[in-house]
C-alpha cells in the first residue's frame, strides 16, 4: 500500500492549517459549534451526565478544562468525556449515515479540553473539529457493508478520530499522531448493543468514551508512547479482524458473511477514507437533527406531523398507522422493546414511541421523553395501533433519501397518507439560523437568560477571536 493509513491522515492532519480552510467551511463549523453547545445545554439535567459528573467531581485532579454549564474544572481527559456525554445525551446532535451512521459533534469537547489544557486558540480548535468530521465521515464510507451490519457500534470509528482531534490541538508530531491512532485503536472496538433491544445510559455512553480514549491515547503519545502503526491494515488489525481484508498482500478480499440484514459482500473501501484530502471538506456534508431522536425516525416523524396537522387527526380519532420503512429501522426500532419503552434511552430510539408521541402531542420536543410523559396514558392508548413495514424498494434509496410512507386510518373509515424522501436538517432541506437559533432556545431557556444566549451565540459565531480558555469560561452558567 505504500504509506500506512494512519501515516496518510496524520500528515493530512499535522499539515492543515487555519489558514488553509475556505470560509464557508469555518462558518459551518460555527454552525455545528452552536448546535452542539445548545444539546449539551439541554443535557445540562439529565441522569447520565450528571452521574458522570459526580464520579469525576469525586475523583478530583488537575485543574485543566471546564464542565460545560458547570463550570467544574476538572482533567482534560475527563471533561472530554463528560462534556462530549452532554453533547450526545438528548439524541439531538448532528448525524451522518452512509455506509455507517455517526455523530461527529461528540468529538467537539475532545477539541475544546485539549485546546483549554494546552491553552490552544480557537483557530486551532477549528481546524481540528474540521479533521473530527473529515474522518470521521470518510470513516462511514469506509466499511463496505459499514460496520453497524457487522454488529458493530459507530464507536468504532469514533475510536480513530479522537486522537487525531487531540493530536492536532496539543500540536503533536507525524510519528507521534500515529503512536495516538494506534494506542486508541487498538483497544476501542464498542460491540451493537448497546443500541439494540432494550437500551441504557450507555446507548448516548460509548461514544464520548471513544472520544475520551483519544484525549488520553495522545497524552500518552506525546510522552513518548508507541501505538501499532498499522492498526488499521496491519496483521490482526482493524480491517483483517473485522474480515474482508488480506492482511499479507494488503488488499481487499471480499467474504460472503451474514450481518444484520442477511448475507453480503464484506469488504474495505480505502480510497473513500484516505484519498482526495483537502480537495473539498466533509463537514459541509453533515445533516443536523430537527427532533431529539435516532435519526432513522426523523423522516416518520415529520410525515406523521404533517398528516396529522394538514387533516385535523387526534390520537383518539384513530384506528391504526402503518409506517413503511427501511429493513434496518424495522430492526432498529420497531423490536419488541420498543412498545413498552422504560427509559429515554430506549423511547427515542423506539419508532412506535415517537409516532405515539406525534399523534398525541402533534409535537416532538425534548419533552416528549420526560418521565411525566412517558406515563401519559394517551400514549399507551395509541402506541399498539402503530404497525411498521420494510420496503425493498426504499431500502434501495437509502442512504441517499430516507424514504417515508406514513399511512393514518381514523375510526371513521377515512385514510390519509403521507410520503416523504427526507427530514428536516438534511441537507436538501438544511436547518435555517432562524431554525438554529429556536432550538437553542429551546434547549437552553431554563438555564441562561435571552441576554446571555445572545452573548454565546455572537462569541461562537466569533470564535476565531478568542482563545480556547476565554472560550470555554462563557459556557459557564
Amino acid at each position: 500500500m505504500g504509506k500506512s493509513i494512519s501515516r496518510i491522515i496524520s500528515e493530512f492532519a499535522v499539515n492543515l492549517k487555519y489558514e488553509d480552510l475556505p470560509q464557508n467551511v469555518i462558518h459551518e463549523v460555527k454552525r455545528f459549534l452552536y448546535d452542539s453547545i445548545g444539546c449539551a445545554f439541554g443535557g445540562f439535567h439529565t441522569k447520565d451526565v450528571n452521574i458522570m459528573r459526580d464520579i469525576y467531581k469525586e475523583i478530583g485532579g488537575k485543574e485543566e478544562a471546564i464542565v460545560i454549564g458547570f463550570g467544574d474544572k476538572i482533567p482534560a481527559v475527563n471533561a472530554a468525556l463528560v462534556n462530549s456525554l452532554a453533547v450526545r445525551s438528548l439524541d439531538f446532535n448532528d448525524i451522518y449515515w452512509k455506509e455507517d451512521p455517526s455523530h461527529p459533534s461528540d468529538l467537539i469537547p475532545a477539541a475544546l479540553a485539549a485546546g483549554e489544557m494546552v491553552n490552544a486558540s480557537m483557530k486551532e480548535v477549528i481546524t481540528a473539529i474540521v479533521l473530527a468530521y473529515e474522518f470521521e465521515q470518510r470513516l462511514c464510507l469506509f466499511a463496505a457493508p459499514g460496520i453497524r451490519e457487522r454488529k458493530w457500534h459507530h464507536a468504532t470509528l469514533t475510536q480513530f478520530v479522537s486522537p487525531v482531534v487531540a493530536s492536532k490541538v496539543m500540536g503533536l508530531s507525524v510519528e507521534q499522531m500515529i503512536n495516538a491512532i494506534g494506542i486508541s485503536g487498538s483497544h476501542n472496538h464498542t460491540i451493537g448493543c448497546p443500541t439494540a433491544g432494550k437500551l441504557t445510559m450507555m446507548k448516548n455512553t460509548v461514544d464520548p468514551m471513544a472520544v475520551q480514549s483519544g484525549v488520553f491515547a495522545a497524552l500518552m503519545a506525546k510522552k513518548g508512547y508507541s501505538g501499532t502503526e498499522k492498526v488499521f491494515e496491519g496483521k490482526e488489525g482493524f480491517m483483517d479482524c473485522f474480515m474482508g481484508w488480506d492482511s499479507k498482500n494488503e488488499t481487499v478480499k471480499p467474504v460472503n458473511m451474514e450481518g444484520r440484514e442477511g448475507q453480503s459482500k464484506w469488504g474495505w473501501n480505502v480510497e473513500a477514507l484516505t484519498s482526495g484530502l483537502g480537495e473539498n471538506y466533509k463537514i459541509l456534508e453533515c445533516s443536523m437533527k430537527a427532533f431529539p431522536t435516532e435519526a432513522l425516525t426523523h423522516t416518520h416523524i415529520s410525515a406523521t406531523l404533517k398528516t396529522v396537522i394538514n387533516n385535523n387527526i387526534s390520537y383518539d380519532q384513530i384506528d391504526e398507522v402503518t409506517v413503511t420503512t427501511i429493513a434496518r429501522a424495522c430492526d432498529i426500532l420497531f423490536d419488541p422493546h420498543k412498545y413498552r419503552p422504560e427509559s429515554r434511552e430506549t423511547a427515542d430510539h423506539s419508532l412506535p414511541y415517537c409516532i405515539a408521541a406525534a399523534l398525541v402531542d402533534h409535537k416532538i420536543s425534548t419533552q416528549s421523553f420526560s418521565d411525566e410523559k412517558m406515563q401519559d396514558p394517551k400514549i399507551w392508548e395509541v402506541i399498539d395501533k402503530i404497525k411498521g413495514e420494510a420496503s425493498e424498494e426504499f431500502e434501495k434509496m437509502f442512504p441517499v433519501k430516507q424514504p417515508s410512507k406514513v399511512v393514518v386510518k381514523t375510526k371513521d373509515g377515512n385514510v390519509y397518507s403521507e410520503y416523504l424522501e427526507y427530514p428536516k436538517g438534511d441537507l436538501r432541506e438544511p436547518m435555517t439560523q432562524d431554525d438554529l437559533d429556536n432550538k437553542f432556545e429551546g434547549l437552553s431557556s431554563e438555564l441562561v437568560s435571552k441576554e446571555k444566549q445572545k452573548e454565546i451565540k455572537e462569541m461562537i459565531f466569533n470564535a476565531e477571536k478568542y482563545s480556547a480558555k476565554e472560550f470555554m469560561n462563557n459556557l459557564v452558567f
